[in-house]
């Protein structure tokens, strides 16, 4: 662009990276039923102040973006109580049971919340929800060859969960109601659009389920 110079560093390839800094002290400020607020104070460099930071400490958390065999995607309808709306999501969960493979916990939230089995997982999107306030790093899959939860083995959904309204959308319906500003859950916007790129190139490039996931809080 005019007037923008490029330097070195910004003509290789952009990717987000570790950078740690020297940390004088951490405390839990606030213990809750899932997560915990901790107040860290830390330097950005030997010769620069004591900044203190206070973020809530989250054990991470997995979505599934699942598409059936005519490329539609499925949708729930959830009310979520801090904003106070009824909210079109993906099915997602936190990782808050020590040790779980990831999959295994997205398949997990698949059939707890939509009924669903898949056979075929793909890695979307990897992203922080906010983190200028929290550590919580969410891993988006992509679900595919999908088959139905037999009934006697369907999860009971209780409390919000129970008002759960399925519906499968086409891609490009959804695409749409993103860029209208109809879609405000982060999961399903990032994971949305995720696909309609990938779909370009009919997911070839998408990584495995297995892929590194540096990000994710067990493993920094």
């Amino acid at each position: 662009m005019p007037g923008i110079s490029e330097t070195p560093s910004t003509s290789r390839q952009v990717s987000d990276m570790p950078s740690p800094r020297r940390l004088l002290s951490s405390s839990t400020v606030y213990e809750g039923r899932i997560w915990d607020v901790v107040s860290d104070a830390f330097q950005l460099s030997e010769d620069t102040g004591t900044l203190v930071r206070d973020y809530i400490d989250h054990p991470g958390a997995v979505a599934v973006l699942p598409m059936n065999d005519d490329g539609e995607i499925l949708l729930l309808k959830q009310y979520r109580h801090p904003v106070g709306m009824d909210l079109w999501e993906i099915p997602a969960g936190l990782l808050d049971i020590e040790g779980e493979d990831f999959v295994v916990g997205a398949a997990r939230e698949l059939a707890e919340e939509a009924d669903v089995t898949a056979a075929t997982w793909n890695v979307l999107a990897d992203f922080f929800n906010s983190p200028g306030s929290s550590s919580e790093a969410i891993r988006i899959y992509l679900a595919r060859g999908l088959g139905e939860v037999p009934e006697a083995e369907r999860h009971v959904r209780t409390d919000e969960e129970a008002e759960i309204e399925l519906r499968w959308v086409p891609l490009s319906d959804a695409v749409a109601a993103v860029l209208e500003g109809r879609l405000h859950n982060p999961s399903a916007v990032v994971g949305i659009l995720a696909a309609a790129a990938a779909k370009a190139d009919g997911f070839t490039n998408l990584r495995p389920a297995d892929a590194p996931w540096p990000a994710h809080p067990s493993q920094r």
